[in-house]
């Protein structure tokens, strides 16, 4: 039990020279991000591209049910309704009491009358469930619709992105907000070719865990460049590669241990929360490893691209995890 908590094996004080490795680790980026840019435009097909659309995006129909008071067994309706070749299918319960039901979302095979499809899923519903299934309504989602929201999706990803510039230009400077901005394009859009390569389904929920991956990767590099920021007024004569390298190295052990306390609780998710969580999860765990990698080596050396000038004033180290004694 000597080495319990196991936190403790992690060394208080390291050294690792991270800009030295900068140069290789931007070519394996710039070509990581052209090869997801190439998987989400490849083929120049609407309204996804080379993404795996789900029904938010390509249209399709969604039907309401209930059972109440009996409750409703989701696994049942997703057994009966996914070998009817309707494509992308979700099934998800809602409400509670006299207003709990469900719905069964699916995209319209071609060729097949739409009607004719409605009624054959409320069968196959109707007999997995024993009869007795009350449908409360039924609506069609149409491609105008649906590419109105992939707009929409792609806009909220865009000025998400650009109120992160603004953010960290008011609080630091210009070229601290340019190395943010690239690292969020960085992790935006190797996500998005994740999400191509292994087909996983395109929809709101996934636009929601890249915002949220944005969210995270802007956290963690503000903490760099916070302590980045501290040590150029504390070192005005040290070299700016040996102080990106300093302020990696200091804030490194506040950075694993969150980004493997959130990865965690993730995998759990993954493991235990059903189909529905699971895409959404794999993203969320890609992205915080990414927003992870992208602050050290892909934020901070566009600092060291672009320069940054010094203040004048001393500033106060910060001391993570460790209240400060008198």
């Amino acid at each position: 039990m000597s080495f319990w908590p196991l936190i403790k094996i992690l060394p208080v004080k390291t050294n690792f020279r991270f800009v030295a490795f900068a140069k290789l680790a931007g070519a394996l980026s710039i070509l990581a991000a052209i090869a997801s840019l190439a998987l989400v435009l490849l083929p120049f097909k609407p309204p996804c591209g080379g993404l795996t659309c789900g029904i938010d995006f390509r249209g399709g129909t969604v039907l309401e049910f209930s059972t109440y008071p009996r409750s409703i067994d989701l696994a049942a309706v997703r057994a009966a309704v996914s070998d009817k070749g309707l494509g992308d299918v979700g099934v998800q319960a809602f409400g509670e009491g006299p207003k709990a039901g469900a719905m069964v979302r699916f995209q319209n095979p071609e060729g097949k009358n739409a009607n004719a499809v409605k009624s054959e899923i409320r069968q196959a519903i109707d007999k997995a469930l024993g009869g007795q299934v009350r449908f409360t309504n039924d609506a069609t989602v149409g491609a105008k619709v649906s590419g109105e929201l992939f707009t929409s999706g792609i806009t909220a990803l865009l000025v998400a992105i650009a109120l992160m510039l603004v953010y960290i230009w008011f609080r630091f400077e210009l070229q601290f907000g340019l190395g943010a901005v690239v690292a969020l394009f960085h992790d935006v859009l190797l996500t998005f070719g994740l999400i191509a390569f292994t087909k996983m389904e395109f929809s709101l929920t996934t636009i929601a865990a890249i915002l949220t991956i944005i969210g995270y990767s802007m956290n963690d590099t503000v903490v760099v460049f916070d302590r980045l920021r501290e040590n150029l007024r504390k070192y005005k004569r040290m070299p700016l590669r040996e102080v990106i390298d300093l302020s990696i190295n200091e804030t490194l052990s506040r950075t694993i241990i969150t980004g493997l306390t959130a990865v965690l609780a993730l995998g759990g998710l993954a493991l235990f929360g059903g189909e529905a969580l699971f895409g959404f999860s794999v993203i969320m765990m890609f992205g915080i490893v990414l927003g992870t990698y992208s602050s050290i080596y892909v934020a901070a050396p566009v600092i060291l691209l672009w320069g940054v000038k010094r203040g004048e004033e001393e500033a106060t180290p910060i001391k993570f995890g460790a209240a400060s004694r008198p």
